[in-house]
């Protein structure tokens, strides 16, 4: 095997590919949780590791039984502290090797003859967005684009018609019985409304944002759909995506986003 000595070690390729992991593991976690309170408990928590290292290294032993108890209690918090950060990272693996969802699978698995992919139109997404923003009338609003997101729209109502501005307008107005939840937009078509969507737990949402906002978030949590967010009260548009919220958007950035999201690659 390939290794060459340093001082007293004998490193391999094998030890540098797990550093290397290692490193990009550690990597990927920061980025999960930074700018959130979470980040600096990770940060801290990486710290008392490295002190216990060194303290192990220059055989301190109180000090080292000391840290010791204080990790192994201190692994048990972490999974209480991260649950929400966690429960994230597991969901975009999840979506990321999630076989049955991914449409350029099955378009290479199905014969031409089964295979229709179809385009949902944004302009009158879009159009609706923007009268409901003058308005001052709320709305959310999810585009499917490869998760599966029937379990969702089957909590609410099936309307399953030709997307229209005058529709999704109708849905939403405050004498529809269908006004309150989500509307479901897949395909080109309106398939439910009035659906109910996972509510985003980040404690790190600023109190100005309502709960549409935080179902807007927790749906763009638990699958890859494009969430928009009309406030009711400001009127602003906001866009969920893959778990990050963008809000106070004006008409043309919310169609740069979604444009770019929804066309990227199927499978990405």
């Amino acid at each position: 095997m390939l290794a060459f000595r340093l001082g007293f070690l004998d490193i391999g390729w094998l030890d540098f590919l797990d550093i290397g992991l290692v490193a990009l593991l550690i990597y990927q976690i920061y980025n999960l949780v930074r700018g959130s309170v979470a980040s600096r408990v990770f940060i801290g928590y990486l710290l008392v590791y490295l002190a216990y290292l060194l303290v192990k290294a220059l055989a301190l032993n109180l000090m080292t039984t000391i840290l010791e108890y204080f990790i192994s209690v201190g692994a048990l918090a972490l999974i209480i502290i991260f649950q929400h950060e966690i429960r994230r990272f597991l969901l975009l693996i999840g979506k990321s090797t999630n076989l049955t969802n991914n449409r350029w699978l099955r378009q290479w698995l199905l014969r031409d003859s089964d295979w229709v992919d179809t385009h949902t139109p944004l302009k009158p997404i879009l159009d609706t967005c923007k009268t409901l923003g003058a308005e001052f009338s709320g709305g959310l609003l999810v585009l499917q684009k490869n998760d599966d997101l029937e379990k969702f729209a089957q909590s609410g109502e099936v309307v399953d018609a030709d997307l229209s501005k005058p529709l999704l307008l109708a849905i939403f107005s405050q004498y529809s019985p269908l006004h309150d939840g989500a509307v479901i937009i897949s395909d080109g078509r309106i398939r439910a409304a009035r659906c109910i969507l996972p509510v985003s737990e980040d404690d790190e949402l600023p109190p100005s944002l309502g709960f549409r906002h935080r179902a807007a978030l927790g749906m763009s949590e638990a699958t890859d759909a494009a969430v928009i967010a009309v406030s009711e009260e400001s009127g602003r548009l906001s866009l969920a995506l893959n778990g990050e919220l963008f809000t106070n958007l004006s008409q043309s950035e919310l169609e740069t986003r979604l444009e770019r999201y929804l066309n990227e690659p199927k499978g990405r």
